[in-house]
Formats: C-alpha cells, structure tokens, sequence
C-alpha cells in the first residue's frame, strides 16, 4: 500500500491517496494566522486503516513548520493533539479548554 499526503492548496485541504486514489482529506481556512481543521473525512472502503492518524499527523507538522496556531473544530483533529501534547502549542492557551485540551 503506497500512501501519500500532500497540501492542496487550490482546495484549501490536505489529501492523502492510497495507490494513487484519493482516500481522504482534511479541510481548512486560514484567518489571521489560525488555521481553523472544521472536517476530516475518509472514505468508508479506507476506514481503519489508520489513514486519518497519518493525514493528520501531516498536516499538523506542516502548520508547526510555519509558526501557525490551529484551530481544531474537527473532534478528530481534537482529539490527535490531546494524544500528542507536544502539539498542544499549536492551539491558542485561552481556547483549549473549548476543544476538551489542557
């Protein structure tokens, strides 16, 4: 299985493609250097395959590489930085307790 996540700037959103085929994305905005994750999606025939860890964990590293914070509306999103705190930084300190992180 070759997987491969890349930034899709046109679409404002992050695709992985397993073997070539679009297996997931995950959509954002940037407003005033936050980039807010709203959605995270994979398709049903991709599912557990752990594919939405390796999109994510993409995706974040890409916005710590340019000193942005996040804002993770996607619970999924959410809940990958509160099982990785060396991300927490990435999350505004007054607004993390709105997305269950400390």
């Amino acid at each position: 299985m070759n997987t491969v996540v890349t930034r899709n700037l046109p679409l404002s959103r992050f695709d992985i493609h397993v073997d070539g085929e679009l297996a997931g994305f995950a959509d954002y905005t940037i407003k005033d250097g936050v980039v807010v994750f709203p959605h995270t999606e994979i398709a049903p025939k991709f599912g557990g395959k752990g594919l939405g860890t390796i999109l994510v964990e993409f995706a974040l590293n890409e916005i710590a590489q340019e000193n942005l914070t996040v804002e993770p509306l996607c619970p999924f999103v959410s809940k990958y930085i509160g099982k990785h705190p060396k991300l927490l930084h990435l999350v505004d300190p007054n607004h993390r307790s709105k997305f269950g992180l400390s």
